[in-house]
């Protein structure tokens, strides 16, 4: 079965540790260049002084980046999340929302840089909102690309 944009985001929403935590990825653009994901906090979500966990907030955007460069590179590259920052700007009440987007320029390009199994670490940002759109967080992301060994060794 193929990993569809729809399914992905259905699957990461039911996936334990999101459902438990209040996130829930609205959707996957069908070309991988975008991602929506939501974080509800209510009286099972939220923290003693009622407003989102940090830890939820950083949660919501783990993944997100890392899959979409992958998805769109394909499988003949190493892609990982490594490492995040979070600068929490205002408390966060109600639904929060994170949009994150990587172009096909961008993609095209950590892949010609990462030809020949070179280490490509590549920061991408995004900000999360408030219902009102006000910003909550400001989130970075670092991610580990690599050309994988057997498709730069079939080229040697």
């Amino acid at each position: 079965m193929r990993i569809t944009p729809r399914r992905l985001a259905l699957g990461m929403s039911l996936w334990i540790p999101n459902l438990f935590s209040g996130i829930r990825v609205r959707r996957f653009s069908e070309d991988w260049t975008h991602a929506t994901v939501e974080l509800h906090v209510n009286v099972f979500t939220r923290n003693y002084v009622k407003t989102a966990f940090g830890g939820s907030m950083s949660a919501m955007t783990d993944p997100y980046f890392f899959m979409l460069v992958m998805h769109q590179l394909g499988r003949d590259y190493v892609v990982w999340d490594t490492r995040g920052e979070i600068e929490f700007v205002k408390p966060g009440r109600g639904v929060l929302t994170a949009e994150f987007e990587v172009s096909r320029e961008r993609a095209e390009e950590i892949r010609e840089r990462a030809h020949g199994g070179s280490k490509v670490l590549e920061w991408f940002e995004t900000v999360i909102t408030d219902r009102d759109g006000d910003v909550v967080a400001k989130v970075r992301r670092e991610v580990y690309i690599r050309e994988k060994r057997r498709v730069t060794a079939t080229r040697a």
